[in-house]
């Protein structure tokens, strides 16, 4: 077994977990869609799909860049490293200072149907600038930063989104009433604080 490899792609993992969680439209339509059982499982594909779609477009052109100009990794480490912590740093604001209600609810309108459903998934995922961010640049930049092991970090970034997003569409029910305390939002964040923080720092001393 190459170790490597599985050590890129757990970190990759741990990595698109971390920039997934978040509380979003995306997520809350999701929930919505899985706890009323209504195309989920178009609403999962697509979610899915595109993660991975940008995640391999970000690491190929990020990683293709950084090949072409080897000094470019010093530049994408300083970029992607400052990125990082900061993200980090709004976490843990989040920890700290909780907005009023934020958690994710089944409440709000329904999908009338699954023409409806879909279209309005692509729209989430697709128009949403930050997604661009996560998954092309963020991605891309801490896969570049693996070399040769990079699709391995890719690959484990995308299968981070599938297991989320199908957890959160085909758990809907069961998680529901966890996910709709604040609390366990804190939480979730503060983990999501420390490993933007620390992965930002090592990103800043390779560079």
């Amino acid at each position: 077994m190459n170790y490597g490899i599985v050590t890129a792609a757990l970190a990759g993992f741990g990595t698109g977990l971390s920039l997934i969680v978040a509380i979003g439209a995306q997520n809350a339509f999701v929930l919505r869609q899985g706890a009323r059982r209504h195309a989920v499982l178009a609403v999962v594909a697509i979610c899915a799909v595109s993660d991975a779609l940008l995640i391999a477009l970000g690491v190929a052109g990020v990683g293709a860049f950084v090949t072409a100009w080897p000094a470019a990794l010093t530049v994408v480490g300083l970029a992607g490293g400052t990125f990082l912590i900061c993200y980090g740093v709004l976490a843990a604001r989040r920890v700290l200072r909780p907005t009023p209600g934020a958690a994710l609810t089944t409440d709000g309108p329904t999908s009338g149907s699954a023409r409806r459903a879909v279209l309005t998934c692509l729209a989430m995922t697709w128009l949403n600038p930050h997604v661009y961010l996560d998954t092309v640049l963020l991605v891309g930049s801490l896969a570049a930063d693996r070399g040769d092991l990079r699709w391995a970090f890719g690959i484990g970034a995308g299968l981070a989104s599938l297991a989320w997003f199908s957890a959160l569409g085909y758990g809907a029910r069961l998680l529901s009433g966890l996910l709709a305390r604040p609390a366990a939002w804190r939480i979730m964040d503060g983990l999501v604080a420390a490993t933007m923080v620390t992965m930002g720092g090592m990103l800043l001393a390779r560079a």
